[in-house]
């Protein structure tokens, strides 16, 4: 029977004990000897890493190996971080109770930049050294993945590897490639040179920057011989026969996303110009329909959830979305399982499904705009005109709905006060919408309209990642414009506004595209006790503000200053399938307001096309 590495006395004294104690339904126990040990790690709390799809992918994936185990450990909280350095206990594995320096591999899933202070407390806790370059033989090889190694620098001297693309291509070479060179004695940097002749693995330690005198990079070239001076994006191209789990480890508490997840498709074939994610997973790729079906059977039966729920970038673009709904229905329905849809765009098919799977009354309608008028929406390339999200309104309050939900970004590149005083027209004219569609005697009450506003965020491999972003008071000074103009609005008191934090904001652009002099800032920050930058409960920007100022680092020369096109940007090493040329070239468009049609209207030559796969080859023999 396993010990756990946490007394009764400490379990009773911390918020949701469960969370560190393991042995839920359906994850992996194996016996350690002779295995690759390989711990998984999302750096947050254990409700937020439970809900990661890539998570459960790669957990599962790995251990069908027989030879490696594979297990989880999370971000252990703030009541029990300071019990761990109080009493001294090593940060340890779900499954095995056992230490992290135990294990041969530490992967740390990358998914947001507001966590990078969490990743120094995984190390710290673990008893590892934070910087690679003093972490011996006996300590575990530390890899990054995930959405943030698109920009891997602010963290480069904390990692021994990066692995760059989608985790179900070459992991096998690496784990193989570690077994060979453990059979022939070898140390930890004959590892390393093994990894970078992987396609997709970036080893930091083997490349060397150097900046120019205004602070802008001048090089970034390997000192190591055989490693390459570009790293490949590695994609999974057959979506339907690659690994999918059968089962999901199920949690004894609530995750943030307590359901089965079926992944229909990668990519999105939109081209909104402010999106990392529809940039760096190009080309969409569907899975089969049979496929799915099939999955949504064995996951219902394997964790006895009561909820199902599609993963997409934009569910309504999946070809086989009718059938694939249809069957959900008429399958689970009956059954009392429900069918969650996120990401679908309010047409009459949207509405017609949700209102079979949603109570009506109790349910809100989601509208993602980004943008008040109509030539910042083209700015943007949103695709979507007032006159369709009016119409998708319309239809939704014929259907009985009366909630809406409308999500915008402030400070996006050429934006006017004007841009800005449209999210509150567009607002009040979808509260028109309302009262104009649905008779007195048949209104449940008062249209409900939530107005949330995000700061924007210039994003590596975006046509917008050379913008200019907005001081914090700035950015606060346009949710004042927007919440005044909501204020003057006739049907004012149906419409609620909120904004998000400024501060996290400018934090958040200076680690998107910081180069590695923005390490020190991350380990001076957590070193004074930043810690949960993601929670506002537990941020602070005065820690922040004290870093900067100690470290030497101007936080305005990363998120203040528009890029010149031709600079030499930290992240140029890779190669993440868009050209740069396609870039620069929706940018231009951008400050012309010209709108690029989407993937399958018209080919766009991004450079996705060489993966000879996806929405590049429909229709084509």
């Amino acid at each position: 029977m396993r010990k756990l590495a946490l007394s009764d006395d400490i379990l009773l004294q911390i918020e949701n004990p469960a969370r560190y104690i393991g042995g839920e339904v359906n994850s992996m126990m194996k016996d350690p000897k002779g295995k690759i040990r390989f711990c998984m790690c999302f750096p947050d709390v254990y409700e937020i890493g439970m809900s990661h799809l890539g998570m459960q992918i790669l957990y599962h994936m790995f251990n069908e190996r027989e030879d490696t185990w594979c297990e989880r450990v999370f971000s252990p909280w703030t009541d029990l971080d300071k019990v761990m350095r109080k009493e001294q206990i090593p940060l340890f594995a779900l499954e095995s109770q056992d230490p992290i320096q135990k294990f041969d591999f530490l992967g740390i899933t990358i998914q947001y930049e507001m966590c990078y202070t969490n990743i120094l407390q995984i190390l710290d806790l673990s008893l590892m050294p934070l910087h690679a370059k003093d972490r011996g033989e006996e300590y575990p090889i530390v890899i990054g993945g995930g959405p943030c190694v698109y920009n891997p620098e602010p963290l480069a001297p904390f990692f021994d590897l990066f692995y760059i693309g989608e985790g179900e291509t070459v992991y096998d070479n690496l784990l193989e490639a570690y077994k060979a060179n453990q059979e022939a004695g070898g140390s930890k940097l004959d590892f390393l040179k093994m990894a970078a002749q992987i396609p997709g693995i970036y080893v930091p330690s083997f490349y060397q920057e150097s900046y120019h005198e205004d602070g802008t990079l001048a090089s970034f070239e390997p000192v190591y011989p055989d490693a390459p001076a570009k790293i490949q994006k590695q994609v999974v191209m057959d979506m339907t026969s690659s690994f999918y789990p059968k089962t999901l480890v199920v949690p004894f508490i609530k995750a943030t996303q307590d359901r089965v997840t079926l992944e229909i498709q990668r990519g999105c074939i939109r081209g909104c110009r402010f999106c990392q994610a529809g940039m760096i997973y190009r080309p969409t790729r569907e899975k089969e329909v049979e496929r799915l079906k099939a999955c949504a059977k064995e996951l219902l039966l394997a964790t006895g959830y009561d909820e199902i729920s599609l993963s997409s970038l934009s569910s309504s673009d999946y070809s086989q979305l009718k059938d694939l709904v249809t069957f959900l229905i008429d399958e689970f329905k009956s059954k009392g399982v429900n069918i969650s849809l996120p990401s679908l765009r309010i047409d009459a098919f949207a509405l017609d499904v949700m209102s079979k799977v949603q109570d009506i009354r109790k349910s809100s309608l989601t509208f993602a705009p980004e943008a008040g008028s109509q030539r910042l929406r083209d700015v943007i390339n949103k695709g979507l005109s007032e006159e369709v999200i009016l119409h998708g309104a319309h239809e939704a309050f014929e259907g009985g709905w009366n909630k809406v939900k409308l999500y915008f970004m402030l400070g996006l590149p050429t934006e006017t006060e004007d841009d800005m005083k449209g999210i509150a027209h567009l607002a009040e004219n979808i509260a028109m919408e309302y009262y104009d569609t649905v008779p007195k005697e048949k209104r449940h009450g008062k249209v409900q309209i939530t107005v949330s506003t995000s700061f924007f965020v210039p994003k590596p491999f975006t046509p917008f990642q050379w913008a200019p972003m907005c001081t914090k008071e700035e950015y606060l000074g346009k949710a004042r414009i927007v919440k005044n103009e909501i204020r003057s609005q006739l049907n004012q008191k149906s419409i609620r506004y909120n904004w998000h934090e400024a501060d996290v904001t400018v934090l958040e652009g200076f680690l998107a595209r910081g180069d590695r002099r923005c390490a020190d800032v991350i380990e001076m920050a957590y070193r004074k006790g930043a810690l949960y930058d993601a929670w506002s409960e537990t941020f602070s920007w005065n820690i922040w503000e004290q870093s900067f100022a100690e470290t030497g680092v101007n936080p305005d020369f990363y998120t203040l200053r528009e890029r010149d096109l031709d600079e030499l940007l930290p992240w140029d090493f890779i190669d993440a399938g868009v050209t740069k040329e396609f870039l620069q070239r929706e940018w231009k468009h951008a400050t012309q307001e010209e709108v690029t049609p989407n993937c399958r209207m018209k080919c766009s030559g991004c450079g996705a096309g060489r993966y000879k796969g996806g929405v590049c080859i429909e229709g084509k023999n």
